[in-house]
């Protein structure tokens, strides 16, 4: 089957010709339909997350439908359609897990990252990590909501009941959580990068009540804010932007050193919190609202085989919504 590879010691993917993956006892075999890219999958091909498994076949937002299954896997047949996630597995016996923390394991393992993901044709995964999706769904539209909507959702519920919510980097998470947050009824604050006007304009295309750069004030105080743009010295920023007792939540799995700043920002319990993973619940909660909320992703579609030039348009800041391969 055709793959895209990443080797050791280098930083663009490789069309390789590589053998079916084998279907595990617990695991489900896929025929990949559509795999999101997602800016993790950039920081692990630019060596910014250390240590993953290589040779590694990249991708954590996958959608495909079931071609085998392994003995012990119950509730899924072949030909059903499913989604497989960031979090791959879990040890299900350390502290975290068994307090429902799954997303803090300590053994645990990721998608495209220590386990081989869906930049492929066909991929397998544990099947008690994927989620059953619509069967009547563009695959292509429904690839995102497997990271940046699931780890923005995770984001989103952190900030509590925050009516007014600012929202650092506006991209294939943000432009999902803020369709739900405005049919919730909230108002989303937009931040981009300053003079960003093409993604200001998509910003309010998809809700939000103001857009601007990420130098700007919105004039009001937030509730909360959510940065989703990898850059640490957003933090004191957006702390400066919301009121007294509100928080701001970091929703990368990396993000660059966060500056010092004054205490007196911090200060009257004001919150910087970090998210990490997901879990199943995440899962389960996501989808359905999503549902509800009538949720639309904004997509642009890349062959596999263009792997790295879709990878290259989200470094670069050329698409508005979300890249994904089509095998």
């Amino acid at each position: 089957m055709l793959a895209m590879v990443l080797n050791k010691g280098e930083t663009t993917l490789r069309a390789r010709d590589v053998p079916a993956p084998d279907c595990g006892p617990r695991q489900v075999r896929l025929r990949v339909e559509a795999c999101g890219v997602c800016r993790t999958d950039l920081h692990i091909i630019d060596a910014e997350l250390k240590n993953p498994v290589l040779p590694l076949i990249p991708g954590h937002e996958i959608v495909g439908r079931i071609i085998q299954s392994g003995d012990n896997v119950e509730g899924f047949t072949t030909g059903q359609r499913v989604g497989v996630p960031w979090l791959g597995k879990t040890c299900g016996s350390c502290p975290y897990c068994l307090a429902d923390r799954e997303n803090l394991c300590d053994a645990p393992g990721f998608t495209g990252y220590t386990l081989n993901g869906g930049y492929a044709e066909e991929c397998v995964a544990d099947a008690g990590y994927v989620f059953a999706l619509s069967e009547d769904a563009d695959p292509v539209r429904l690839a995102p909501l497997l990271c940046a909507g699931l780890i923005g959702y995770r984001s989103y519920t952190m900030a509590a009941d925050a009516q007014r919510l600012g929202f650092y980097g506006f991209g294939a998470a943000a432009h999902i959580l803020a369709q739900i947050a405005v049919w919730q009824g909230r108002d989303v604050y937009a931040f981009t990068q300053p003079g960003d006007i093409a993604t200001q304009r998509f910003a309010r295309r998809k809700g939000a009540v103001w857009a601007g750069g990420s130098d700007m004030s919105p004039g009001v105080s937030l509730d909360a804010a959510i940065i989703f743009a990898p850059v640490g010295k957003l933090v004191p920023q957006a702390l400066k932007a919301i009121r007294k007792g509100g928080r701001v939540i970091c929703a990368g799995i990396h993000m660059s050193d966060i500056p010092s700043f004054p205490y007196a920002d911090l200060w009257h319990e004001r919150q910087i919190m970090s998210v990490a993973n997901l879990t199943r619940g995440d899962g389960d909660a996501f989808f359905a609202l999503a549902d509800k909320a009538g949720v639309r992703t904004e997509t642009t579609p890349y062959p596999l085989r263009d792997a790295n030039k879709a990878l290259d348009d989200l470094r670069n800041g050329r698409l508005n919504g979300a890249a994904v391969l089509v095998p």
